[in-house]
C-alpha cells in the first residue's frame, strides 16, 4: 500500500457510524456531553482524533498537535464513569469523561523511589502507575510511539470512584483504614485482598491514566505470543534461555522470515532492557494492517522496579539476531551524546506530567540507570558488527548508507 492510502490509516467514519461508536448514548444521558460530531476532524473530541490518527507504522504521528490536547484530557477533565476493567492479574478501572473517551486506571502500588524485592519473581510484581507513565515517554523519546499516551493524576477515591461507580463488586471492596483513609481493592488475580488494598491519603491516590485504544469491534487486534517469552516458571528455563542460536530457528519462521517484524522485536527488546521490563510474554497489532505494521508496547507496568540491577536476558533477541533498524541506531547514538543523554531528555519530558509537581516520576538512580543500559546496548551493537558487519543494520532510512556503528 501506498503511504496515506485507506490501508496505512484508519477510515474516517460517517456521521451515522460515527453514532453507532457511542452506543446508546443520548444528550440527556447524566454526566455526558451531547455528541455532535461529523466527518470533519474539527467537531472530534481529542479521543477520537487520537484514534483516527493511528497508521500502520505509529500510534501518533512526531508533532501531533492533538497530542497535549488529549494528555490535558487525561489529567484534567471530569470522570463521570469508574467501573473495573475485566482480564487481566493486577488492580485496574476504566474511567469515562463527559465526552465519552476513556482511559485505564492504574493505581499507586508502592512509593517512587522504593525498588522490587529481589526474592519476588517477574511474574509475581507489583504493577506500578509511574513505571506506565515513564513507559510513555521513553518510548516517544526513542521515536517509536507505539505506547498510548499515558498521564499521572491525583484521583479523589470517593467522588471519583465510589460515589459514581455503578460496579457494585467493585463498591463493596472500599473500606476505611484503622487511620482513617479511603481503601478498596476491588477483584483481580493478585493483589486484590484487604491485605494489598490501596489507600489514599486520606482520600486522594495517585494513578496513571493511558487512552483507550479503538473498540475491538472497530479495529481488532491480534495478540502474538513473543518467541522470547519467559517460561513464568520457577524452576524451568525458556527455550531461547538455552540455545544461543535459537534466532536461526526464529528468523525462519513466519512473520519474523520477512518484513519488518524481527527487527520491530528488537526495538520492543530494547525498550524493555531500558526500563527493565521482564514482563513482555505477549505483543498485539491491530488486524486491519496485516504483518507489516508496528506492534504495540502495551502494559508496562512492571518495569522500572530495580535500578541497582541490570538483566541482560532482556537483549537476547537483539544479542541472538544482531539486527537493528538504521533509525534505532541513530536514536541511540545520539542520546549517548552529553548534550543529549538519555536521563536528561526524561527528566525534562517528565517534568511536564502533572504529577511531577509532587515528586519526580523517575528516581535519580532509575535515570543514571537508563544511561547506563544504554551504554551497554550499543556495546552489544558493536560486538555484532564486529561479528557481522553490515548486515547487523536494517537500512530503514531511504538514501542512508551503511557506514557502520
Amino acid at each position: 500500500a501506498t503511504a496515506g492510502s485507506s490501508t496505512d490509516c484508519f477510515s474516517i467514519p460517517s456521521s451515522a457510524h460515527l453514532s453507532s461508536m457511542i452506543g446508546r448514548m443520548s444528550d440527556s444521558e447524566e454526566g455526558y456531553d451531547a455528541a455532535h460530531w461529523n466527518s470533519s476532524s474539527q467537531s472530534h473530541p481529542p479521543w477520537l482524533r487520537f484514534h483516527l490518527g493511528i497508521s500502520r507504522w505509529q500510534l501518533y504521528d512526531h508533532k501531533d498537535p492533538n497530542l497535549r490536547q488529549l494528555e490535558e484530557q487525561l489529567a484534567f477533565s471530569r470522570i463521570v464513569s469508574a467501573v473495573q476493567k475485566t482480564g487481566g492479574t493486577q488492580l485496574k478501572l476504566l474511567m469515562s469523561f463527559p465526552n465519552y473517551g476513556q482511559a485505564l486506571f492504574k493505581p499507586m502500588k508502592q512509593e517512587r523511589n522504593e525498588e522490587t524485592n529481589h526474592n519476588l519473581y517477574y511474574f509475581s510484581d507489583f504493577e506500578r502507575h509511574n513505571a506506565e507513565i515513564a513507559a510513555y515517554h521513553l518510548d516517544r523519546i526513542l521515536g517509536f510511539r507505539r505506547i498510548p499516551p499515558v498521564v499521572g493524576r491525583l484521583i479523589d477515591m470517593v467522588k471519583e470512584i465510589k460515589d459514581i461507580t455503578t460496579d457494585r463488586k467493585l463498591a463493596r471492596t472500599f473500606f476505611t483504614s484503622p487511620v482513617g483513609n479511603t481503601c478498596f481493592y476491588g477483584q483481580c488475580s493478585y493483589y486484590c485482598s484487604t491485605e494489598h488494598a490501596v489507600c489514599g491519603r486520606p482520600h486522594v491516590l495517585e494513578a496513571s491514566l493511558a487512552v483507550m485504544l479503538p473498540d475491538l469491534s472497530l479495529a481488532p487486534r491480534r495478540s502474538w505470543r513473543s518467541p522470547w517469552r519467559r517460561s513464568y516458571s520457577r524452576s524451568k528455563l525458556a527455550q531461547w534461555e538455552n540455545n544461543a542460536k535459537y534466532c536461526e530457528s526464529v528468523k525462519k519462521s513466519p512473520p519474523y522470515s520477512q518484513g519488518t517484524r524481527l527487527v520491530d522485536l528488537i526495538d520492543m527488546a530494547i525498550l524493555d532492557f531500558l526500563m527493565s521490563n521482564m514482563d513482555r510474554h505477549h505483543y498485539e497489532t491491530f488486524e486491519k494492517f496485516g504483518n507489516n505494521t508496528f506492534l504495540l508496547h502495551l502494559d508496562n507496568g512492571r518495569a522500572f522496579g530495580r535500578h541497582s540491577k541490570d538483566e541482560p536476558s532482556i537483549l537476547a533477541p537483539l544479542v541472538q539476531c544482531c539486527r537493528i533498524r538504521r533509525s534505532t541506531l541513530l536514536k541511540l547514538q545520539l542520546l549517548a551524546l552529553p548534550q543529549y543523554r538519555l536521563s536528561d531528555v526524561m527528566r525534562a519530558s517528565l517534568s511536564r506530567d502533572p504529577l511531577t509537581s509532587i515528586a519526580p516520576l523517575l528516581s535519580e538512580q532509575h535515570l543514571t540507570a537508563l544511561d547506563r543500559r544504554l551504554v551497554t546496548v550499543l556495546k552489544k551493537l558493536r560486538r555484532c558488527q564486529e561479528q557481522y558487519n553490515d548486515s547487523v543494520i536494517y537500512n530503514d532510512i531511504p538514501g542512508h548508507l551503511n557506514f557502520g556503528l
